[in-house]
């Protein structure tokens, strides 16, 4: 067998880098020209002026968050679609609700790279315990598979004992779906005193993979790897046979900002995905998951040469109530865009006699009243509340994504 699906996974990271944004500006032309939502966004905006990751940068993020709204005033995509509803293969419906467009073609969601890692490959038959109704990971993962030259069972979820009493019968050598349903279905086929040991692999995803789970499938000589996406992209980023984080998918361009911000962290810092993906049916562009994560230095062990990931993380969105009044992390921000002598900062909700407070940790290498002062002022003019500063030694505060921290319980 082979290591690698293709040569684009171990092309050097320059090659890719250059090969992407060569290929981002006919991409934005598309979007801008055919989508109505990127053609407002990048109004008076030169697509072949978007040639690196610093420009890139300067366009707006389009947050997952934002959808609900959009949809609802531009039906049935947001004005984010690229073709006529008709002209998709499957469209959709994900809680929210969120509409979300299944293009034609092969590998449409870009699973086959992520199931190929996790060892599935042409022959094999693979046991789909994702869900076919309404959501798209049945069908995410069943085209990838497809593409591998899989045969695919179905599954769907629930009906643990159906599902044991198959995977007994039919044999198949992988299993896709969630990281716990997976250990139910074998203990179910354990109770029944079925034999469900052809399973040896799997690919999961759409929840956390625990310890207790991992060390339930190492005990039983599985290989089970995961993923990590979304109903809107698909598979961004994936675990190899190095298991050292999550390598980015061919196809996506990642970039981690400070949460509220479109502003790239350094490597290392934890903040939000967000993702450009060259889908010419949905040319999501900039797209905030909501999701936190950390780049890895380095390549993967595995000689797979794309950007690595940490993996999930938690999530992005901070946003709380103090007094009343909704505080955002992009509020955050903007006071420390006014005050450049803070490197990092996080706003500590709190609670003292019976009322709320805030408390600003600023990361400086300068102090003093002076400074504090303005703050302050900044602070309280952006949120319109009233809060404190503190400052705190540089790389003090904890490398987690965290803007605002509620601690009030």
């Amino acid at each position: 067998m082979t290591d690698f699906y293709d040569d684009l996974e171990t092309r050097s990271s320059d090659r890719r880098e250059a090969e992407q944004f060569a290929a981002l500006p006919a991409h934005l032309h598309h979007a801008k020209d055919a989508a109505p939502y990127f053609r407002q966004m990048l109004a008076g905006i030169d697509p072949a002026s978007i040639h690196d990751r610093n420009a890139l940068a300067t366009l707006p993020v389009t947050r997952k968050s934002d959808l609900i709204a959009l949809q609802q005033a531009h039906p049935p995509f947001g004005g984010l679609a690229a073709v006529e509803i008709g002209r998709l293969a499957r469209v959709f419906a994900s809680p929210g609700p969120i509409h979300d467009p299944e293009p034609h073609g092969v590998d449409p969601w870009r699973s086959a790279r992520a199931l190929f890692a996790a060892g599935f490959r042409a022959g094999d038959l693979a046991h789909n315990c994702f869900a076919y109704h309404l959501t798209p990971a049945g069908s995410m993962f069943e085209t990838g598979a497809h593409a591998l030259g899989c045969a695919v069972i179905p599954a769907g979820t629930g009906n643990t004992e159906m599902q044991a009493q198959v995977v007994a019968s039919l044999k198949p050598r992988g299993y896709i779906g969630t990281p716990d349903f997976l250990k139910i279905i074998l203990e179910k086929g354990d109770a029944l005193g079925l034999d469900v040991s052809s399973i040896r692999i799997a690919a999961v995803s759409g929840g956390p993979y625990l310890p207790d789970a991992r060390a339930f499938y190492e005990a039983r000589g599985l290989d089970v790897y995961q993923s990590y996406g979304t109903a809107d992209l698909g598979i961004v980023a994936y675990e190899t046979p190095a298991r050292s984080g999550l390598v980015v998918n061919e196809g996506c361009i990642v970039e981690i900002v400070r949460p509220g911000t479109g502003d790239p962290v350094p490597d290392g810092e934890v903040g939000e995905v967000v993702v450009t993906i060259f889908n010419p049916a949905y040319p999501l562009i900039r797209f905030g998951t909501g999701d936190l994560s950390a780049v890895l230095p380095g390549a993967s062990p595995c000689g797979r040469t794309n950007m690595r990931l940490k993996g999930w993380m938690g999530r992005a969105d901070q946003t709380t109530k103090v007094k009343g009044m909704f505080v955002h992390p992009s509020q955050v921000a903007e006071v420390l865009r006014r005050h450049p002598q803070i490197a990092r900062a996080r706003l500590v909700v709190g609670r003292q006699d019976a009322s709320d407070t805030m408390t600003l940790r600023c990361e400086a290498e300068e102090s003093g009243e002076g400074l504090a002062a303005a703050i302050r002022e900044t602070l309280a003019s952006v949120t319109k509340l009233k809060g404190a500063v503190e400052f705190v030694a540089p790389a003090s505060l904890p490398n987690d994504g965290k803007v605002i921290d509620d601690t009030r319980g």
